[in-house]
């Protein structure tokens, strides 16, 4: 049908018309909240490179929550800032059942039991390197750290966290941890993969967060996906699949949203997309300068995020999101 009897239009008459044909939006229950937490008491450490959000001791981070949980969010992912002093080559203290992950678990599932709180697996906030890995002869040990890894979800899930999420990239570590998991009785606790985490320069500002920066020759591109290729993003979506994944994650979210839409097509698996440190630091400076309404560009790349396939989406702005949906402003 031609103009004029076609005229597409009509259907964007209004605030209202476009709402009743809207085909995607945003939920709090489509949103992971990632928190951090560092030693100390009545500590809230701003992160210079991320405006306005903050690493948290234990105490002032389940006020946090607690804000969080008031506006509907009710899914968390923790990161932990290690100390310096207890940073070593082998994942000791990654696997320490008093460390600061693990207190932090216990903690907030006891004050918090029906939220869902899921904790970040790789060895980069533990390791004097700064890399997700073993460090053997200037590379990365990749058979050696799934098994550090594997004990590390399991004192994780120990301490009553729902989901682990290794973000380490090692081949195979989603079988080992599933293992572990599985001998340990542990049937209904989840993993969420983050399968396709491409080698990005859009990580900077989380690296600030937890002092976690590369500091030796190593590559990271040693092990995490090159951003020019694709095939192989689903190649480990299906592998870990395959081993026992619940969630696949996309890593960075903006910047892939290819890959997001070919993941979340192929498999049929909930598909979560990290809106990372490095983009909500370009949106927040924008903002602050003028340069960008802040509350349309989160409206509009969430709604991206949808439009792509993601079941979920991981982004430090989700307490801002939340206050929007409760607004009705992700109808356009």
């Amino acid at each position: 049908m031609n103009f004029p009897k076609s005229r597409l239009s009509r259907l964007r008459k209004n605030k209202e018309i476009r709402a009743l044909i809207q085909e995607n939006t945003v939920g709090v229950n489509d949103l992971i909240t990632p928190i951090f937490v560092t030693e100390g008491l009545n500590k809230k450490v701003a992160i210079k490179s991320m405006p306005n959000y903050f690493c948290f001791s234990i105490d002032l981070l389940l006020k946090e929550i607690f804000e969080c949980t008031s506006l509907g969010l009710n899914c968390f992912l923790l990161f932990a800032k290690i100390p310096e002093s207890l940073k070593d080559n082998s994942g000791l203290e990654a696997c320490n059942p008093k460390g600061l992950m693990q207190r932090s678990i216990k903690k907030i599932k006891s004050v918090f039991p029906n939220i869902i709180l899921m904790s970040d697996v790789a060895l980069d906030p533990y390791s004097i390197f700064g890399q997700d890995g073993i460090v053997k002869d200037n590379q990365i040990d990749n058979d050696i750290t799934i098994d550090v890894l594997s004990e590390m979800a399991l004192s994780h899930v120990d301490s009553g966290v729902d989901f682990v999420a290794p973000s380490d990239m090692m081949d195979g570590r989603v079988k080992s941890i599933r293992t572990i998991l599985e001998k340990n009785k542990y049937f209904k606790t989840g993993i969420m993969s983050y399968s396709a985490k491409y080698a990005s320069s859009f990580y900077g500002p989380f690296r600030d967060a937890l002092d976690s920066s590369p500091t030796s020759n190593m590559d990271k591109r040693s092990y995490q996906i090159n951003p020019s290729n694709s095939k192989i993003a689903m190649l480990e979506a299906k592998q870990d699949i395959l081993e026992g994944a619940d969630i696949i994650m996309i890593k960075p979210g903006m910047p892939y949203l290819d890959i997001l839409n070919m993941i979340s097509k192929e498999y049929n698996v909930p598909v979560a997309v990290y809106q990372v440190s490095g983009e909500y630091s370009m949106i927040y400076s924008a903002h602050i300068k003028g340069w960008l309404n802040l509350d349309d560009v989160i409206i509009e790349s969430c709604i991206a995020f949808k439009r792509a396939g993601a079941t979920l989406i991981s982004t430090y702005f989700s307490k801002k999101i939340a206050k929007l949906i409760s607004e009705k402003k992700f109808y356009l």
